[in-house]
């Protein structure tokens, strides 16, 4: 095994180094790297739907040379001859190309450099994409389509090790994937058999496999990656404005990034710059001052340090604990500095995204950690408007906003939506740890709420009210007020109330009555609308007075 690689914060950069550097890294993080080798998905077989029906292993390695458990013994070296092989090597792949009939592929998950390299050749400046692509690095993104010359070049790199990894293909007809140890595989829609015998010709091994071990397959099938949509833009607009400035860490490539410092004057000229299909993380403002990011560094383990330097310009670097020092002295003329786990699962952003093309469809593949955002956002992707849902009720807020779990995530139900009838305190109608069955009046993807309704799954009781225009009934006073007494006109705790204006009050009561009292009235009018009753105390004589229901 020739490399190894590190699982990287939020899904996924992974890293190499020289084993010759391997004296400037510390033995626990040495460690951490082998292990993380072992499971990384790049280097063990991958299952996926989209598999081309032909698929060859093309190698410089006889299999003649082979032992029983199928492992090389024979004498070609693992590594670019920079010669004559490789040159091999690059003509089969333009043999199957032109069998295939492809002139053009597409660059697919494109990684870049990182942190560790075992490879057996010294790492190259640029990576081995100088000069192919006229954006510079931020041109090697995902989707970029390029010639097949260029194509080739980009096998030459990977061949070689250069630091650049990607896989190379035209959906549904031919894919290209550089394996270790010199060991390509090429798939077609076509059986190729003259690119077959011209490989042969060239004096490589081709040899039929159901699939290529690189195939592209997603870590979990499940999750689902929130696409840089329009509600993904309020949202982050909204939570500009609520953070005054955030960090938009944008990823065109693995272990490739641009760091940009949000406020609520640049986001649209930020977005316009921003390499098509990135990976797109949004952070609170990590930044504080130099001294007090670095005391954050820990003892030992791999961050990435972000500063600012005098100019405003935004730069970040991979370290581990052997390298702390170095960088904090690099730090010296930056105005600010932040830290980030590079650790799954430790220092989440705020939420992540990936950019969609132009159509407005997410072909990117990436996939990232989730943050309790981005699930709460799938959650509510699955909601509507006047869906009716159960929950169980977390807790009631002093505010009286009660909050309600529902598969996750936590809703709430405002005061007015809890009962038709009166009450003090939501404590009346619900407790904590209480199932409710409720109805979904909104889903805001963009503040992330779901306001609930208690009341719209009970029969609403005011029709009935209304048909009770006319009648006389006496009820105690549960309130007096300047302009009048409300007056209960049901015998029930949370029975209805209305209002008998002090217009409407026998003068000879008016001074004397008193909470608690019993009053005989006559429902004058129902405002279904405002949900008010209107009483009256002089337009019911006592004759016509029947107890209230």
């Amino acid at each position: 095994m020739r490399h190894t690689t590190q699982p990287g914060r939020w899904g996924g950069p992974w890293y190499r180094a020289d084993l010759a550097e391997l004296l400037s890294v510390s033995r626990a993080t040495v460690y951490r790297v082998l292990e993380a080798a072992r499971t990384h998905p790049r280097l063990r077989p991958r299952a996926g739907s989209d598999v081309l029906p032909y698929v060859y292993r093309v190698t410089k390695y006889d299999p003649a040379d082979r032992d029983e458990h199928g492992s090389y013994v024979g004498t070609e070296p693992a590594f670019s001859d920079h010669g004559p092989v490789e040159a091999a090597y690059l003509q089969a792949v333009a043999a199957f190309a032109e069998a295939t009939g492809v002139d053009q592929l597409a660059v697919r998950e494109p990684e870049i450099g990182g942190f560790a390299h075992f490879g057996l050749e010294p790492p190259v400046d640029g990576y081995g994409l100088a000069g192919l692509f006229p954006a510079g690095l931020a041109g090697f993104h995902d989707g970029a389509l390029v010639p097949t010359a260029v194509g080739l070049e980009l096998v030459r790199a990977m061949l070689r090790d250069n630091g650049a990894w990607c896989r190379l293909e035209a959906e549904g007809a031919f894919a290209v994937h550089v394996g270790w140890d010199q060991y390509l595989y090429v798939g077609s829609s076509r059986p190729c058999e003259a690119a077959l015998t011209r490989t042969r010709a060239l004096g490589l091994f081709p040899e039929s496999l159901e699939r290529s071990p690189y195939d592209f397959a997603p870590e979990d099938p499940a999750y689902v990656q929130r696409p840089a949509d329009a509600d993904f833009w309020a949202r982050l607009h909204w939570t500009v404005s609520a953070h005054r400035a955030v960090f938009l860490e944008e990823v065109f490539a693995a272990n490739a990034s641009r760091w940009h410092r949000l406020t609520r004057d640049n986001i649209e000229a930020v977005r316009s710059k921003l390499a098509p299909r990135s990976r797109l993380a949004v952070w609170p403002d990590l930044l504080t001052d130099v001294d007090t990011a670095m005391a954050a560094l820990p003892d030992e383990g791999l961050v990435e340090v972000i500063w600012e330097d005098e100019d405003g310009r935004i730069t970040s670097t991979v370290v581990d604990e052997t390298q702390f020092e170095a960088v904090t002295s690099q730090l010296a003329s930056a105005r600010a500095a932040g830290v980030v786990s590079m650790y799954a699962g430790e220092g989440l952003p705020l939420f992540t995204a990936v950019l969609p093309d132009s159509d407005g469809v997410l072909h990117a593949r990436w996939q990232t950690e989730p943050t309790p955002s981005d699930r709460d956002w799938a959650f509510l992707k699955t909601l509507r408007r006047g869906q009716v849902v159960t929950g169980t009720v977390t807790s009631i807020a002093s505010f009286g906003v009660t909050f309600v779990d529902i598969g996750g995530f936590t809703a709430m139900i405002n005061i007015p939506e809890l009962s038709w009838r009166p009450f003090s305190h939501p404590s009346d109608i619900v407790s904590v740890g209480q199932e409710i069955t409720a109805e979904v009046l909104d889903v805001d993807m963009v503040r992330e709420r779901v306001p609930l309704s208690l009341r719209a799954v009970q029969e609403d009781p005011w029709p009935q009210v209304v048909q009770r225009i006319g009648q006389v009934v006496t009820g105690p006073v549960t309130k007096i007020m300047p302009f009048g007494v409300f007056v209960r006109i049901e015998e029930r705790e949370d029975g209805f109330e209305g209002l008998v204006h002090s217009s409407e009050l026998d003068e000879s009561s008016e001074d004397v009555v008193e909470v608690g009292d019993a009053l005989t009235v006559k429902i004058i009018d129902v405002d279904l609308a405002r949900r008010r009753i209107a009483l009256s105390h002089v337009q019911a004589p006592a004759a016509n007075r029947e107890p209230h229901d």
